[in-house]
């Protein structure tokens, strides 16, 4: 799938995607993606299996990762240079949510409420 298309159908991204992708900066099997998942969260994304697979099917269809068996016979995802685009697009994303949520939270004051 080309890289506009995967922009489009991607972004925004959900948590779970996002995070999956985000797990992926070294090859992983699906519990060690959950496992990272929960880690770099502070255990506050826990994915369930059928989430986790039912994504990582998805984005594999798309060209957005990889799969293949390691020594164990464990399948293996790996990011591919179009899922690495789309991170990197979603990152640049959310910084701009985050230095627009920083510069605006003031003007929420919440005594009125």
């Amino acid at each position: 799938m080309e890289i506009e298309k995967v922009l489009k159908k991607y972004v925004p991204m959900t948590e779970t995607a996002f995070y999956i992708l985000l797990s992926l900066t070294k090859p992983r099997h699906g519990y060690g993606i959950v496992k990272h998942v929960e880690e770099i969260s502070n255990s506050r994304v826990r994915l369930g299996s059928g989430t986790v697979y039912g994504t990582l099917t998805k984005m594999q269809k798309d060209g957005i990762i990889t799969v293949f068996a390691d020594e164990q016979r464990k399948t293996v995802y790996e990011i591919t240079d179009i899922g690495k685009k789309l991170i990197l697009t979603e990152i640049t994303r959310i910084k701009e949510l985050h230095e627009n949520a920083r510069k605006y939270e003031g003007e929420f004051d919440v005594e009125s409420f």
